[in-house]
């Protein structure tokens, strides 16, 4: 997903450090794990949200501060636990996002048929556990009682109950009547970021309001800080590049030295062995005159 929101920003899949800072644009998440979140959020204007702690987002009914107010929005699988009718959740996503914003989220999904809601006229409900079993007790507008076994749960915190499994021709149906202009499934792989679909269900779908146009001020300022660095590293490799060659110059010239010093220090011992060799036989020559006088 993060490969599509490169693409969709910049044009072209960049890696998460290799995003410019972009402060002017502001993007939402929804229970992003947190590694990701501080990430994004060291590029854009970004803050991530839960359902059962702060910062608290319900997307069935978000409040006057979140509309028309993103440029992005991520959600990674949520919308398959969002109570019925899902529709109302991404016509809300669409209001929150600016007239050129981008949502960007994955769900679990099929190809062919339409969406299986599993309770399709929850009304009011919760859970219980008679026996030690969950199960699911709703009220109907009507005042009737259904209760619901083998739930499917999805794991981590909130709520987590699977409310449906989705269509990839029923999502598109959603997206379009929610009033996004165009969608579009993310199916190419991108293998130099190790994206490689396995599937052709469940990929990450992206939905456009409008046509995204990076704010230009800010992008002109991110480039020019980008050429700035690069300027300040050019000469910072070409200063250590000398600093590197003049080390080496030294290097030959010390050893140059070395080998000098080792070679007079060679020619002064075999000096120095001869004067004793004469020495030696100066002693006994003089031995020898005094032996024969």
């Amino acid at each position: 997903m993060i490969a599509l929101l490169s693409r969709e920003i910049f044009g072209v899949e960049l890696a998460i450090p290799d995003f410019p800072v972009l402060k002017g644009i502001r993007g939402i998440g929804m229970s992003d794990p947190p590694e990701l979140a501080q990430r994004l959020a060291e590029k854009f204007y970004y803050i991530n949200t839960f359902y059962h702690q702060e910062p608290r987002l319900d997307v069935v009914e978000p409040g006057q501060e979140h509309l028309a107010r993103y440029d992005f929005i991520l959600s990674s699988e949520v919308m398959e636990h969002v109570p019925p009718p899902v529709e109302r959740a991404f016509v809300n996503l669409h209001r929150m996002l600016k007239p050129d914003g981008l949502l960007l989220f994955t769900v679990p999904y099929g190809i062919d048929g339409r969406t299986a809601e599993h309770f399709p006229e929850l009304y009011e409900y919760s859970l219980a556990s008679p026996g030690g079993r969950t199960v699911l007790v709703n009220r109907r507008r009507d005042g009737s009682l259904e209760v619901f076994e083998n739930l499917s749960f999805h794991g981590g915190a909130g709520s987590t109950l699977e409310m449906r499994v989705f269509t990839e021709m029923s999502l598109k149906e959603i997206i379009a009547a929610a009033g996004f202009t165009s969608v579009q499934i993310a199916s190419e792989d991108v293998p130099e970021f190790g994206v490689l679909h396995g599937e052709t269900c469940s990929l990450p779908v992206a939905g456009r309001k409008g046509r995204f146009q990076p704010p230009a001020a800010e992008v002109a300022r991110a480039y020019g800080r980008a050429s700035r660095e690069c300027t300040s590293l050019a000469r910072q490799l070409e200063e250590r590049t000398q600093w590197a060659l003049a080390l080496q110059e030294e290097k030959v010239t010390a050893l140059a030295d070395f080998q000098t010093v080792a070679a007079e220090a060679k020619r002064a011992k075999h000096y120095i062995q001869s004067l004793e060799e004469d020495l030696a036989a100066a002693r006994a020559a003089l031995a020898k005159f005094g032996r024969d006088s």
